[in-house]
């Protein structure tokens, strides 16, 4: 139970920001040594960050209920359809390596992908639909463990004309329908989830909502590449480390 809660509240607090939540919950599952997959319970808790998203976005979620905001409709439907034959992929060729040293292994090259992304944001003024397929094939690489889906889709969405205000928000709308889907996947897949897994997910939206607002403004203003390229460097060490052991 208190594995679950741990993992539950570094969901939440780690899904907004762009160091990689996943990466994060599933390295920390090893150690506190989870009986599930650690990708598996890492995509597992992005349903209780979903609901955070849903609840804090809800006006804009009407607005793409009643398609009243079809410019935005039309972006998610791209960026959702080439996230799922991505993410599906990605997926089903990391899961049995994303353990062990292989874990440490591919989160670190991954984090340094992500401090990459970071550093290199540019506007290049690139249309939605030119956008929305760049932040799909992110979005579903970054199931990659420690490929920071928040960081990949943040840098693709700068790329154009969108606001500060507006990219970060889209950045985190963009994962409701993937997550939904590979939660659906997920259930048939490994129901124990679900029946050992609830208290990590009520806490991942509890401090997801909490977090939300706060981290939205304070990613503005941290270079959080930094931070990933350090971590990155020290997984790739502990990779190192272990496979030696």
């Amino acid at each position: 139970m208190v594995s679950y809660v741990i993992l539950g509240i570094l969901q939440g607090i780690f899904e907004w920001i762009p160091i990689s939540s996943e990466g994060i919950v599933a390295l920390t599952s090893q150690f506190l040594k989870a009986e599930v997959n650690p990708l598996d319970i890492a995509l597992f808790l992005h349903l209780g960050t979903l609901l955070a998203v849903l609840i804090y976005f809800r006006k804009d979620w009407v607005e793409i209920l009643t398609l009243r905001n079809k410019i935005l409709v039309k972006f998610l439907i791209i960026a959702t359809i080439i996230s799922l034959g991505i993410g599906f992929l990605v997926y089903n060729t990391v899961k049995e390596i994303a353990v062990g040293a292989g874990l440490l292994l591919v989160m670190g090259f991954g984090l340094l992908f992500t401090a990459f992304f970071q550093k290199i944001k540019r506007k290049l003024n690139l249309n939605l639909n030119q956008i929305a397929v760049i932040s799909g094939f992110l979005q579903g690489l970054s199931v990659i463990p420690g490929l920071s889906r928040s960081g990949s889709t943040i840098f693709s969405l700068s790329l154009g004309k969108l606001a500060p205000s507006q990219i970060l928000k889209i950045s985190y709308m963009m994962s409701a329908p993937v997550v939904l889907a590979s939660t659906v996947y997920l259930g048939i897949q490994e129901p124990v989830l679900f029946f050992q897994g609830w208290p990590a997910l009520i806490f991942s939206f509890l401090v997801g909502l909490a977090s939300l607002h706060f981290l939205i403004k304070v990613s503005q203003k941290i270079d959080f590449s930094k931070f990933a390229l350090i971590f990155g460097i020290l997984c790739l060490i502990g990779a190192v480390i272990a496979f030696k052991i």
